[in-house]
């Protein structure tokens, strides 16, 4: 293979059979159901990375059953979105993400930085009842109830809040270790048509796991549940943000000045 095919195939890893496909990144019949709770806000502190900001110590905790998605198939997953902003721009950040299914945890970090870890999640209707219950490994981390379609919520009110702008911090390290790649993302759901919205009396349990600590944000009231049913897709990023720029700016002086690049995004100047 030579060095013009490897650049043209480059996509994702590995280079002959990638761990998932190009987009446009399609999904039919997504279910979202979401419960918006009140949190400590120290804790919320704690996780939200400047520049974004938290108004309020609120965190929305999300199971998400995926059954038809271009690319990446058949999965379920839960985690904890986190209303900012972003120099007065309203959004949400990501803050964790447990999935069941390999290509999306691949695609997810590699293209975006979502912040996806292996675990089991399960999105199911129990009679009356709308159950999400994710495990990491054999333990329950957290568990929501809602009842089933209770009440009906405007779909249009539902469809732009989906619209609304994401947030990802995206980090991927250097080979010798160090940080390469640290970045804000902001992504937008596009295309987006809300099949159904319902609404609910809801409870959400947490529960401390040392890799999976969903419960560090932790539940003091529970605000609303809702129930959504739409087809969307989902966008490709934006870099808004670098961590990095200052450290880029002085290599690149220091390049210019003579010195020496070397891996690990460290440079050294040659001896005279």
């Amino acid at each position: 293979m030579t060095e013009a095919e490897v650049r043209s195939r480059a996509f994702a890893m590995p280079l002959t059979s990638p761990a998932f496909p190009p987009g446009p990144y399609r999904f039919i019949n997504r279910e979202f159901f979401i419960i918006s709770y009140r949190t400590d806000p120290d804790a919320l502190a704690a996780v939200v990375p400047e520049p974004l900001e938290v108004s309020d110590p609120v965190v929305k905790y999300e199971f998400i059953r995926m059954p038809d998605s271009a690319g990446f198939g058949d999965y379920t997953e839960s985690g904890q979105v986190i209303p900012v902003s972003f120099r007065g721009e309203k959004g949400n950040y990501v803050h964790s993400m447990y999935l069941d299914c390999q290509p999306p945890i691949a695609g997810g970090r590699e293209i975006w930085g979502f912040p996806k870890k292996l675990a089991s999640p399960n999105l199911r209707v129990e009679k009356d009842t709308l159950v999400g219950v994710l495990k990491f490994g054999s333990i329950p981390v957290a568990v929501a109830t809602m009842g089933f379609k209770h009440r009906a919520l405007p779909k249009d009110k539902i469809r732009e809040s989906l619209a609304s702008p994401n947030y990802l911090l995206k980090i991927i390290p250097h080979v010798d270790g160090s940080v390469r790649i640290c970045e804000l993302v902001r992504y937008f759901m596009e295309d987006i048509t809300v099949k159904g919205a319902w609404e609910g009396p809801a409870a959400l349990e947490l529960f401390h796991h040392a890799l999976a600590p969903v419960a560090s944000l932790p539940v003091v009231e529970v605000l609303s549940g809702m129930h959504i049913i739409s087809d969307l897709t989902l966008g490709l990023g934006t870099i808004i943000y670098d961590y990095m720029a200052e450290r880029k700016a002085e290599e690149t002086t220091l390049v210019g000045a003579g010195a020496i690049t070397i891996p690990g995004n460290r440079v050294e100047t040659p001896a005279p």
